[in-house]
């Protein structure tokens, strides 16, 4: 059966909207939620980029639901070290299993701020795994000491610690990286509802591990004004290949951003009020394999939203 949830967009919102969000979206009825780990937001008119860790501190005294970032770089700006310390610490506040840490090979946007290279696109994934193997490692508790081709750790032991380790799921979008998350994951993030991506990851080594994906919609009772809405704060989300992956600041994705238009925008982000078309995309990630799937609200009309998907949405899409 699959799971619905929130994806709370820390390019957007501040910590405290972040919080409040959190809340509509249990009482709305969503099963989980997701957050983004970003250093800047994608333009200036996102504007906000709260420090996810704190974020995650204040949704365990908040809520009950499950929390996952979506997603970290444990490789460039924060050594994984650093990153399972912070892991290992939210696991603990959120406690019963609750936190899952979803990672990813990053973006220059954050990650390239620490003044070193940007580096290949395998370099990225072969850090990735190192990272990935060095994070469970301190989830046991016990000293870790490395040696390897990208990290170092002397004498390293986590003294806070979950009872169990924390799930680390790994986000892919070309076949190398889903190889990688095949292999080393403990579950899948991918953001396009490609049943063909879910088949590789369990056939190469993924089984029945989960698969997660989430995307964005701008609810409104106007849908010229929801388009307009999301082609403002959102164009990025249009933009092909690797610019996403490569471009280093918000006003490089400003510049690109020119080339996309509202009726790109239009034909790929649900918008207005439609309950049908909202929960059909819904249905289209669940009918692609995912286990989880996660929706953000575009712009300002969180409460409109939460209303909406609760009294029109999830009830034809959750199973009683």
């Amino acid at each position: 059966m699959t799971e619905f949830g929130y994806f709370l967009s820390c390019e957007e919102f501040g910590p405290v909207e972040l919080v409040e969000q959190a809340r509509m979206a249990e009482q709305a009825g969503f099963q989980a939620l997701w957050i983004s780990d970003h250093f800047h937001p994608w333009n200036g008119e996102q504007g906000q980029s709260p420090f996810v860790w704190s974020v995650i501190g204040a949704l365990s005294q908040a809520v009950s639901l499950p929390v996952q970032t979506a997603v970290t770089c444990p490789t460039v700006r924060m050594h994984p070290a650093i990153v399972a310390q912070a892991a290992a610490t939210a696991a603990v506040q959120l406690g019963d299993g609750r936190f899952r840490l979803g990672v990813g090979s990053g973006e220059a946007l954050n990650e390239h701020i620490m003044g070193g290279p940007w580096p290949s696109a395998r370099t990225r994934l072969d850090m990735l795994e190192e990272a990935v193997q060095l994070i469970r490692n301190l989830f046991d508790g016990n000293e870790v000491s490395h040696e390897g081709r990208h990290y170092r750790l002397e004498n390293a032991r986590l003294y806070t610690v979950p009872d169990e380790p924390v799930p680390i799921d790994v986000s892919a979008f070309g076949p190398k990286a889903l190889r990688l998350a095949s292999r080393v994951g403990d579950g899948l993030i991918t953001m396009r509802p490609d049943a063909g991506a879910v088949t590789r990851f369990r056939e190469g080594g993924g089984g029945a591990k989960p698969v997660s994906g989430g995307y964005r919609v701008c609810y409104g009772t106007d849908r010229a004004a929801a388009v307009d809405t999301a082609h403002r704060l959102w164009p990025t989300e249009q933009l092909p290949g690797e610019m996403g992956q490569v471009l280093s600041t918000p006003r490089h994705f400003e510049q690109v951003s020119q080339l996309v238009t509202k009726d790109m925008v239009a034909s790929k982000v649900v918008c207005g009020d439609d309950a049908d078309a909202h929960a059909e995309r819904l249905r289209t990630y669940a009918g692609a394999g995912f286990d989880r799937v996660y929706v953000n609200q575009i712009g300002p009309d969180q409460r409109g939203f939460f209303d909406f998907y609760r009294t029109k949405v999830l009830p034809q899409v959750q199973e009683p």
